[in-house]
C-alpha cells in the first residue's frame, strides 16, 4: 500500500541539537533497568464506557467502526502542542494516550472492541525508550498492554499490528471517525463514491447523538469542572482592583491557573474582555486593560481531569457598581437568561428556548430606543433584525466538548426537543459596538452576556453553575466580597 499505509514501525523521532549515541553508549543504556510494574486496576467509570461501545455497536450492527483519537500537533518546529484526546474516542474508551485506535469489529451478535496502543518499550531490544523525544526516559513510562487493558477493561493490541488489522477491513462494511488521524483515513478510504463519505459521516452524527443524554457519571465531571470554574472566578476576583487597571491576560492567566491545578486544562480558549472588547465575542487576544468605570465581560470554562468542561460567562462592573444604563443593559440579558431557564423541560424545542430568550432581549433593544421596528417585527423570521446586537443564539450543548454533541442530525438537535439529561449553555448577549452608529454614544462599546451550564431534569432546568450570582445586585455583592477576601491573603 506504500505511503498510504499506516506504518508498522514507530519512528524515533530525535532531537536536532542533541549529540549522537556511540556504539558503546548504546549498550550501555540498553543494561541494567528494573521492571516496576504500575499499580493498575479497574477505573470506577469502566462499566459507563463499556455501555457507550454497545450502543453504539447495536448502531451499527454487522459493520467495522474505526475510531481514532489523533496525533500530536506540531505548534512550531519540533515543539507540539500538549496532546488532548480525540472526545469522541476519550468518550468511548478512558484512554488519553496519544496514537492510539479503538477498532470494534463485528461478532455476529455485537462487536469485540480492540484498542491499538504504543505500548511500555521493551529497554533491553528497543533503544526508542531513550533515544526518542516519545520516549519514556523523556515523557514517562507507558502502560504494558496488560495494564491498560487490566485499567480500561479492554481487549489491547499494540499499535504496530494496526496496518494489518485496517488492511483486513471490508471495504463496503467498514466506517472511519475521519479528521482524526491522516494515516488510518489514508488507509480505509471512504466506500461510498456517489454520496463522498456520507457513511463515516454518519458515524460521527450518531456518536454525537449518543453523547446529548449524560449518564449520571457524567453530570458528576461536569459539576467537577463547573465547581472548579466557580473558584476560578472567584480566584480573579480577588485580584481585580477597583481602581486601577490590570490585563486581561492577568485575569486569562490567574484563572489558567486554576484551571490547571484543579483539572487538565482550560476547555476551550480564555475570553476576557474589557470595556469595549466585551462586545468581541470571540475576543481571545486578550490584550486589553480593566479600566475603572467599565465593565469586564470573562467568558471561561475549566476541562476538568476526565475532559468534561465547564462554559461560564459573568460580567462585572470592574469599579464594583453598574451604571444606571450599564444595570438596564444587564438587567435585560439576565431577563433574558432567566426567562429561558424557566422554559427548559423535556419535551420543548431547543428553537423555542432560542426563540423565548431573545423576544425578551428585543423587547429591552425597544426599551433602549434602539431597536428600528416593533418586537413582533423583529421576531419574524425574514425580519431578526434585533440580531444585529445579539448575534449568536442562546446557547449549546455541553459535555466533553464546550460545543459538545456538533455533528448531531439537525432534527435531534437543532430542530429537535430537550430530554431529560441534556446538560446545555444558557448564554443570551447584548453587544453594542464602538463604531456602531445606530445606537446612542453611552451604548456604544458596552457588552454583556450571562453564561449558566444547566441539567435537563423531569423538574425543570437545575443551573449547575449556580455558585456564581446572576442577578446584577448579587454580582456587585460577590465581586465585593471576594475582594475583602482577596485583601486578607497573606503577602
Amino acid at each position: 500500500m506504500g505511503d498510504d499505509r499506516v506504518e508498522n514501525t514507530q519512528a524515533t523521532r530525535t532531537e536536532s541539537h542533541d549529540p549522537d549515541f556511540p556504539e558503546k553508549l548504546l549498550q550501555f543504556m540498553r543494561e541494567g533497568w528494573r521492571d516496576d510494574p504500575l499499580h493498575a486496576g479497574p477505573r470506577p467509570e469502566v462499566p459507563n464506557y463499556a455501555k457507550r461501545r454497545a450502543a453504539l455497536s447495536a448502531a451499527f450492527a454487522g459493520e467495522t467502526l474505526v475510531i481514532p483519537t489523533g496525533r500530536d500537533k506540531v505548534r512550531a518546529n519540533d515543539t507540539e502542542y500538549a496532546f488532548r484526546p480525540g472526545s469522541d474516542f476519550a468518550y468511548l474508551t478512558g484512554d488519553y494516550d496519544p496514537g492510539s485506535v479503538l477498532v470494534l469489529r463485528p461478532n455476529g451478535g455485537g462487536h469485540d472492541a480492540i484498542l491499538y496502543t504504543r505500548p511500555q518499550a521493551a529497554r533491553d531490544r528497543d533503544d526508542e525508550f531513550f533515544r526518542s523525544r516519545d520516549g519514556e526516559l523523556w515523557v514517562g513510562r507507558r502502560h504494558t498492554l496488560a495494564e491498560k487493558a487490566t485499567e480500561l477493561g479492554l481487549e489491547t493490541a499494540p499499535l504496530t499490528e494496526l496496518a494489518a488489522a485496517l488492511a483486513d477491513c471490508a471495504p463496503g462494511r467498514t466506517r472511519v471517525l475521519r479528521g482524526f488521524d491522516a494515516r488510518v483515513d489514508a488507509t480505509v478510504r471512504p466506500y461510498d463514491p456517489k454520496r463522498a463519505g456520507a457513511r463515516d459521516r454518519e458515524l460521527a452524527a450518531v456518536l454525537s447523538e449518543l453523547k446529548l443524554v449524560k449518564d449520571e457519571w457524567e453530570i458528576a465531571q461536569l459539576q467537577d469542572a463547573i465547581d472548579a470554574t466557580v473558584r476560578g472566578f472567584e480566584d480573579v476576583a480577588r485580584i481585580l482592583p477597583a481602581d486601577r487597571p490590570v490585563s486581561e491576560r492577568l485575569v486569562e492567566g490567574v484563572f489558567g491557573l486554576r484551571a490547571r491545578h484543579d483539572g487538565n486544562d482550560v476547555g476551550y480558549a480564555t475570553i476576557v474582555g474589557a470595556g469595549a472588547h466585551a462586545t468581541i465575542l470571540h475576543w481571545t487576544r486578550n490584550t486589553g486593560t480593566t479600566r475603572p468605570g467599565d465593565l469586564l465581560l470573562m467568558d471561561m470554562g475549566v476541562e476538568n481531569r476526565h475532559l468534561y468542561t465547564a462554559d461560564v460567562t459573568r460580567t462585572v462592573p470592574v469599579n464594583g457598581t453598574f451604571t444606571p444604563l450599564q444595570r438596564q443593559v444587564y438587567d435585560v440579558v439576565y431577563a433574558s437568561q432567566q426567562a429561558g431557564m424557566d422554559a427548559i423541560r423535556p419535551g420543548v424545542k431547543f428553537q423555542d428556548i432560542h426563540l423565548t430568550c431573545m423576544r425578551v432581549l428585543a423587547q429591552g433593544l425597544a426599551d433602549l430606543g434602539v431597536l428600528p421596528v416593533s418586537v413582533d417585527e423583529a421576531m419574524e423570521s425574514d425580519s431578526s433584525v434585533y440580531r444585529r446586537w445579539t448575534l449568536h443564539g442562546f446557547g449549546h450543548m455541553l459535555g466533553i466538548d464546550v460545543h459538545d454533541c456538533a455533528n448531531a442530525r439537525k432534527e435531534h438537535y437543532r430542530d429537535g426537543t430537550l430530554a431529560e439529561g441534556n446538560v446545555l449553555t444558557v448564554e443570551p448577549g447584548l453587544y453594542f459596538q464602538a463604531e456602531d452608529d445606530l445606537v446612542p454614544e453611552e451604548l456604544r462599546g458596552v457588552g454583556v452576556r450571562i453564561e449558566d451550564d444547566v441539567l435537563v431534569t423531569p423538574a425543570g432546568a437545575v443551573n449547575l453553575s449556580a455558585g456564581l450570582p446572576r442577578r446584577s445586585d448579587e454580582v456587585e455583592s460577590w465581586l465585593a466580597t471576594q475582594r475583602e477576601a482577596g485583601h486578607r491573603l497573606p503577602g
